[in-house]
């Protein structure tokens, strides 16, 4: 049975897609992901934090 893609067709749509999509990021526009992505991953590590104070301190006080 063959597949109505072959191999070439794959690889050639998959590379016009990424060396199209790479010739249109700029430096600035990764940059700007990677500080946001740290900046999210930060605050969400610090939230996760947070709650679980205000779930054994919940449980500190359910157990009086």
């Amino acid at each position: 049975m063959h597949s109505p893609f072959d191999t070439g067709t794959k690889a050639g749509t998959i590379g016009g897609t990424l060396l199209s999509t790479g010739m249109n990021v700029h430096l600035d526009d990764i940059s700007k992901t990677v500080i946001l992505a740290v900046v999210g991953a930060v605050v969400s590590f610090g939230v996760s934090l947070f709650l679980r104070w205000c779930v054994k301190r919940n449980r500190k006080k359910s157990a009086k």
